[in-house]
């Protein structure tokens, strides 16, 4: 469900709500190729299966760079806001990758309202995102495949 945000005063107000979850998002080895292409890493236990297995890994694993930009994407997929001039990405107070994300997997997004900072012309809105992990066979992993704590801009 996408909530719907109909000023930057009214998100202020959400602080500590749990947006909830998004689908679930496949990962294949052609977007995994895909971002080693766009952006250089070229690791090979992202792109050569035998290599994944010569690191006691089952089969290619995911960037974790790359899920993490899918932070804004998902968060997308769960709210939009209106009432606002401008937005900026403006970083991230704490990021983990906790799992590896093997080919084939899904990853959905939980996110939290975590924290409003008043700034020049705005606020700074922290976002607690939560990846989790359904690997291939449907097993849904207790531990996040990454944590971050996404930190965004809104002006009025």
């Amino acid at each position: 469900m996408q909530h719907k945000i109909e000023s930057l005063d009214c998100l202020r107000k959400m602080v500590g709500e749990d947006l909830g979850s998004t689908q679930w998002h496949q990962i294949s080895q052609k977007t995994i190729d895909a971002f080693a292409d766009v952006t250089g890493d070229t690791e090979r236990i992202h792109l050569d299966p035998r290599a994944a297995e010569q690191q006691n890994l089952n089969s290619t694993i995911a960037h974790g760079l790359f899920v993490l930009s899918l932070g804004p994407k998902l968060l997308y997929e769960l709210m939009s806001v209106q009432g606002y001039s401008r937005v900026l990405n403006y970083g991230y107070e704490k990021v983990r990758f906790l799992a590896p994300i093997p080919v084939n997997s899904s990853v959905r997004m939980r996110a939290k309202i975590a924290e409003e900072r008043p700034t020049e012309g705005g606020s700074i809105i922290m976002f607690e995102q939560t990846f989790e992990l359904m690997h291939p066979n449907g097993e849904i992993l207790s531990k996040p495949a990454c944590y971050a704590e996404a930190v965004v801009v809104y002006f009025d």
